[in-house]
């Protein structure tokens, strides 16, 4: 176009009409306005269309859709997208054409949660990549604004890697991929994590293809565990357990490491596909007990830390990484097996002595007790046979007492060693576990480390007199304290006991005895050997009885024999006499004849 060119804005305006004040010419006002209607676009309330930004500024993004004004949309509905632009297409929702300052009214917020379901529900069918705007934390997760509609982001999809501070990511505009549809309840969950794990895949299948066995890796701690320590190797993630960390014993990883921390690690193994893989720390380091002296032997005595307590034992650690076993047997000489924990705890610093060392197999066998004499090396000077002395009470079996004179030294008290008189059943009768008993050493078994003890034998035979006083046929007070199946059980005076079988038992009367009761008893069997004695109750009446029969029977025969003495003396006398009245009558007749 040349300088000199004018071009008029209007090349057919009538100047003669502007001047007379006809500004429209021919063309009447309304039909310029209708004209002017006609060329802007139609619109309608409540309807969404695409509009153009034209102007932003902090508060307000200007939008023009055509229309004879533009309309103002706030900010704020345009966090999710942080790059917006002048010239970027949006889509509005038009809330009234025309206010009362006749300002045209738009809605970005309400235009895109018109068509959001529609998108989002074409996100998941096509896995497209969508930005979301991190609105504020919730239980588990994180709320975001995607299409207008409030999707949730669980905390274990933000990232491959475990996140401390959720907080960071609120008012954040990330790329997502919809994940889960619930169509009932119009719930939507994204994910941030499977976009990354896409990327960091290929470099996975790279990474693995690469490892073996021995390898030296750079890693940093992912995560730990009460188990062990994951490792990130640069998009695949190994595990040190934590028997590797340290070749000393570890209560937590977090004793060793820390997170984000940077450091070698070795590769151990890794399964087939190669996706576990495990890793060791403490192989970078020499085995201390390459470092352990080369000298120790079975006898020397050690210095350590009691690092774990167990029933059976304690471990020791000796020097960093090497530990020890006492057993609980090799804590004390003493016989009864203890809990470990009676003699020591964890943390205590201790003395023992070496009793077995491997170093091919690397353990170590200790004990403490070896630090003591043993007391049955001189056991026959100690405790001689006949010695007394006082014993605790340890356990009971049901033929007798276990005690324990000292520590280490032990003995049983046979039941039948424990009282002259008393009939004990079970030892429990007699004492009870923790008392004191006096004893007497009766035999001494060195070679099964037993003593056999007494404590009746601390008192004289009290049988040697009782055989003086329950001679059989005596006759004594007793009361029944007992009954059993096979009769009755008799406290009788000084202490002992008798036994009456139930026939025995039976009174006068015909009834049978009762326990508590007192009677009178007679001594039908006396054995001092056996301490037995055994009662009658019957025998006392019916011995009576028996003697009166024979008193009876005797003076029966008397007065029998007394008869026929009697009998055949009378028969004697009256024949005589007659004989002599005979006699006389027939010297009378004669002598009358000779007259």
């Amino acid at each position: 176009m040349a300088e000199n060119e004018i071009k008029t804005a209007v090349e057919d305006f009538d100047w003669d009409a502007y001047e007379k004040g006809d500004s429209h010419g021919e063309k009447s006002r309304e039909e310029l306005m209708k004209t002017y209607d006609e060329s802007l676009g139609t619109v309608k309330d409540k309807e969404v269309i695409e509009g153009t930004i034209i102007a932003l500024n902090k508060r307000e993004a200007v939008v023009n859709i055509g229309y004879k004004s533009d309309g103002i949309i706030p900010m704020s509905e345009f966090r999710y997208n942080p790059d917006i632009k002048v010239g970027d297409k949006v889509e509005v929702f038009i809330e009234n054409q025309e206010d009362k300052k006749g300002q045209l009214i738009l809605s970005h917020k309400k235009a895109r949660a018109a068509r959001s379901w529609d998108r989002v529900n074409e996100a998941l069918e096509k896995d497209e990549i969508i930005k979301g705007f991190i609105k504020c934390r919730t239980k588990g997760g994180m709320i975001v604004d995607v299409f207008g509609i409030e999707a949730f982001l669980p905390g274990s999809q933000i990232d491959v890697r475990p996140i401390r501070d959720y907080d960071i990511f609120v008012g954040k505009t990330m790329e997502f991929k919809v994940v889960k549809i619930n169509q009932e309840f119009k719930n939507v969950v994204v994910s941030h994590k499977a976009l990354i794990e896409e990327e960091l895949e290929q470099q996975k299948r790279d990474i693995i293809a690469k490892l073996e066995k021995g390898q030296v890796l750079e890693g940093t701690v992912k995560n730990i565990t009460s188990y062990g320590v994951f490792i990130d190797l640069g998009g695949v993630d190994g595990l040190i357990h934590i028997t590797d960390l340290s070749w000393g014993r570890v209560n937590h990883p977090e004793e060793v490491v820390a997170l984000d921390q940077k450091l070698n690690v070795v590769i151990l193994d890794f399964d087939d596909e190669k996706k576990r893989i495990a890793l060791g720390l403490k192989q970078l380091l020499p085995h201390p007990w390459d470092a352990l002296n080369p000298d120790l032997k079975p006898g020397d005595k050690v210095n350590g830390k009691v690092v774990v307590m167990a029933d059976y034992g304690a471990f020791v650690e000796i020097a960093p990484g090497v530990e020890g076993l006492i057993h609980v047997s090799e804590m004390s000489w003493s016989q009864h097996l203890r809990s470990a924990q009676d003699f020591m705890k964890v943390g205590d610093e201790i003395e023992a002595v070496v009793l077995n060392l491997d170093r091919d197999e690397r353990k170590i066998s200790l004990g403490i007790k070896q630090l003591k004499d043993d007391p049955w090396e001189n056991i026959e000077e100690k405790y001689p046979i006949g010695s007394k002395h006082s014993a605790k009470v340890r356990n009971f079996t049901n033929f007798g007492v276990f005690v324990e004179i000292e520590e280490g030294v032990d003995g049983l008290i046979h039941i039948s060693d424990l009282s002259w008189t008393k009939k004990v059943k079970h030892p429990s009768e007699f004492t009870q576990i923790g008392a004191d008993i006096d004893v007497q050493v009766l035999e001494i078994d060195k070679d099964n480390r037993r003593l056999s003890l007494g404590h009746k034998q601390l008192e004289e035979n009290p049988w040697d007199v009782f055989e003086t006083i329950f001679t059989v046929g005596s006759i004594h007070e007793g009361t029944i304290i007992e009954m059993v199946d096979k009769g009755a059980v008799v406290a009788l005076p000084y202490g002992v006991e008798g036994f009456a079988t139930p026939k025995h038992l039976v009174k006068e009367d015909g009834t049978p005895a009762q326990v508590d009761e007192k009677l009178n008893f007679k001594v039908i069997e006396f054995n001092k050997d056996s301490k037995r004695i055994i009662l009658s109750h019957s025998r006392i009446f019916e011995d009576e009885a028996k003697a009166e029969r024979n008193e009876a029977r005797k003076a029966k025969r008397a007065a029998k024999r007394a008869e026929e003495a009697q009998a055949i003396a009378a028969p004697a006398v009256e024949k005589t006499t007659l004989g002599d009245l005979e006699a006389l009558a027939a010297l009378k007749e004669k002598l009358s004849d000779q007259k």
